[in-house]
């Protein structure tokens, strides 16, 4: 069992910035690909970003490409995710997702491969 516990989230003003932070505790999280999900109200939940078990890999939603920068330090158990020019349209609740692999780059952007859950942050960006 993994436990996922997301923090970072708040209120910006467009093209402000937030950093959300991911901390894993449980079974070690080295064995996971780690990724960012998000949901809108009224929408369905969103792949925004994936980085493999190794953190070589990684792989963008085109909506936050350019923006948004995945990292993870495995020493701490923590993934991280820099948002920058934001927008209204990034508003949502931001969840982190844990996906069991035995390969070290894999990665994937379909929620049906994610194990674990955080309980998600709130981000709200206004205009």
């Amino acid at each position: 069992q993994v436990q996922l516990v997301e923090s970072g989230g708040g209120l910006v003003q467009a093209g402000g910035s937030l950093r959300l932070s991911c901390a894993a505790s449980g079974r070690t999280s080295v064995s996971y690909r780690m990724a960012w999900f998000r949901q809108a109200p009224g929408k369905e939940r969103e792949f925004v970003v994936v980085i493999s078990r190794s953190g070589v890999s990684t792989s963008y939603a085109d909506s936050v490409k350019g923006r948004f920068t995945i990292s993870r330090d495995n020493a701490k158990n923590t993934v991280y995710l820099q948002m920058n020019s934001l927008k209204p349209e990034d508003t949502a609740v931001y969840y982190c997702a844990a996906g069991r692999t035995y390969y070290s780059g894999a990665i994937s952007s379909d929620l049906h491969d994610y194990d674990y859950w955080g309980q998600g942050t709130q981000v709200t960006v206004s205009s």
